[in-house]
């Protein structure tokens, strides 16, 4: 026969075990697979997407991705290759733009097309392009340095939580699916 002290140790361990396993379980969940930017500047940066949806092009925004947070900007696995971002510092100036124009607003917007900005009542701004090399999952860190803003993104074969490259946000070269760009800005 057991002994009171001893059923309640036994009691005990088992009701752990069967918590820490629930836990396990619980918390091995796997990892959300997001377009993520973060923000690893001392300023306030506001952030716009663009990218090809069902509709045609799309632009949306803003977030705001305070220093040294996180924002998702695309919930879920990435459909495209190619994504576009205009960030904005909101207390120095300057932004991360880029020679892809799409249709912005200063409030909150979700907007289909890329053509006739201005006559459409919104501004033309200027995105760069993110070639996401067809990952599900990518994050890109907002940089600054003495040279000005840098842009930090997923190398080939690195981990995607610890990025090591810059991509200059001024380099459009590489392929802009059917999207126009230009030099210059002529509004």
């Amino acid at each position: 026969m057991i002994s009171g002290s001893l059923l309640q140790t036994i009691r005990l361990g088992t009701t752990l075990i069967s918590a820490t396993l629930a836990g396990l379980v619980f918390f091995a969940t796997p990892a959300k697979a997001d377009l993520r930017i973060c923000n690893e500047t001392s300023n306030l940066v506001s952030v716009a997407l663009g990218y090809r949806a069902e509709r045609g092009w799309m632009s949306e925004g803003w977030w705001q991705a305070p220093p040294g947070d996180c924002r998702v900007l695309y919930q879920g696995e990435l459909q495209r290759r190619f994504y576009y971002i205009f960030a904005a510092d909101d207390v120095a100036g300057g932004a991360w733009d880029g020679a892809v124009f799409m249709c912005t607003r200063d409030e909150t917007f979700t907007i289909f097309g890329v053509e006739d900005c201005l006559a459409r009542g919104y501004e033309r701004t200027g995105f760069f392009e993110i070639d996401t090399q067809n990952r599900s999952d990518w994050t890109l860190q907002l940089t600054e340095n003495a040279a000005g803003p840098a842009i930090v993104g997923p190398d080939g074969g690195e981990d995607l939580e610890d990025p090591t490259f810059l991509v200059d946000p001024n380099d459009v070269d590489a392929p802009q699916d059917d999207i126009t760009t230009q030099e210059t800005d002529t509004q």
